[in-house]
């Protein structure tokens, strides 16, 4: 089964839909036509003029349209006419799902992990991380790379997808494993940056439910700053920014997790998907943080999971969970998942200046850590104990 990167909805390979090249130089083809389906997905007023949607008898990487009798290799999702990439088809991977409450960073995080795994996470792991879509390349550039790397500006707060509707970032990440048989292991990238009113609003329950019910693995980023026994910690600038969405329903770190693990539900008992819960900002926690805290050293870029870090960064998150009254979270975790992890990063490294990146540049400290951990429970990357 290939699960559609974009309505989340799970697609036997011999039902995958094409979509006519339509008219093109002289070859003859269908002309274009609302399509509706694209159209109600969207959420637009007007639905896009594009070639008809048509199935295959017995789909592979080509069909034949019935109509015109033009061959066409465009894959699109039958339930939403989106176009699936080609890449993703042959590889549909893993899907990893990141959520986390209003404030928390998570845009930002997306920028600088995507970067971080084309530049130094990926030559460390010689990876490759490559967009599976054109929308994915202009989207990353417009909305995240071009505002915070070109224009070392903070980037904006995620709007409600009922209010501004967007396309995931759809990303392929591969690395060749193992030792005596080598082969080529991928994952699949869907990061769907969900604003906080978008768990709560009843009208985009369903979107959320199919995405996170699709998630091979989550990823929750939860804001240190809106602990409140976190407060006493903070100085100067970090301490003036903490805790003003106190009044905010959507900016509760618990609420969040609990709203998901309830969406992410299916039956009863613990949920088996891997979660990974990353405190964001932690550089402006370190100073009040004793100096043999695992979180005053950066990780080692040996290729590998090191399993003694791991345990120690675990260890230290959950032990300032406690410290800052957030000790439910942890107890929460423990009761609704097999198997989760605690991280600690952060994707600016510095405290911002105003609306814009500290002069010293974004350095990220430790925003590869869950990834990390998740290659390592999905057999894509080792784990080693030194």
């Amino acid at each position: 089964m290939i699960t559609c990167p974009y309505c989340f909805t799970k697609v036997a390979p011999g039902r995958i839909a094409f979509r006519c090249l339509g008219v093109g130089g002289r070859a003859k083809g269908c002309a274009p036509q609302p399509d509706t389906v694209l159209g109600a997905f969207r959420g637009g007023a007007n639905a896009p003029a594009l070639p008809p949607v048509f199935t295959a008898r017995r789909a592979g990487r080509r069909a034949t349209c019935p109509s015109c009798s033009r061959e066409s290799a465009w894959r699109v999702c039958p339930s939403c006419h989106n176009r699936l990439p080609a890449e993703y088809c042959a590889n549909p991977g893993k899907i990893v799902a990141l959520v986390g409450a209003k404030h928390a960073g998570k845009s930002t995080y997306i920028a600088v992990l995507v970067h971080e795994l084309m530049n130094r996470v990926g030559e460390e792991l010689h990876s490759s991380i490559v967009p599976c879509d054109d929308r994915t390349i202009e989207r990353y550039k417009q909305d995240f790379a071009g505002p915070l790397y070109g224009e070392r500006k903070l980037l904006l707060s995620t709007q409600s997808a009922s209010a501004s509707p967007r396309d995931p970032l759809v990303y392929l990440f591969t690395r060749t494993v193992g030792r005596l048989r080598r082969r080529t292991a991928s994952l699949t990238l869907v990061l769907f940056d969900t604003a906080g009113e978008d768990l709560r609003q009843r009208e985009m329950s369903e979107l959320h439910l199919r995405y996170l019910s699709a998630a091979d693995a989550v990823i929750f980023l939860l804001d240190p700053l809106e602990l409140p026994g976190a407060h006493a910690a903070l100085t100067g600038a970090a301490r003036a920014r903490s805790g003003t969405l106190a009044s905010d329903l959507m900016s509760d770190q618990m609420d969040v997790v609990a709203r998901v693990t309830e969406l992410l539900r299916g039956k009863s008992g613990k949920l088996t998907i891997p979660a990974a819960v990353a405190l964001s900002k932690i550089d402006e926690l370190r100073e009040s943080m004793e100096r043999q805290s695992a979180l005053h050293r950066a990780r080692e870029p040996i290729g590998a999971l090191d399993l003694d870090d791991r345990d120690a960064v675990d260890e230290q998150v959950r032990s300032l969970l406690h410290q800052w009254e957030a000790g439910m979270i942890d107890r929460y975790l423990e009761q609704h998942y097999t198997t989760y992890a605690l991280f600690g990063l952060s994707a600016l490294g510095s405290v911002p200046e105003g609306e814009a990146v500290a002069r010293s540049g974004i350095r990220p400290y430790r925003v590869e850590d869950p990834l990390l951990w998740l290659l390592y429970r999905f057999k894509m990357l080792n784990g080693v104990r030194r």
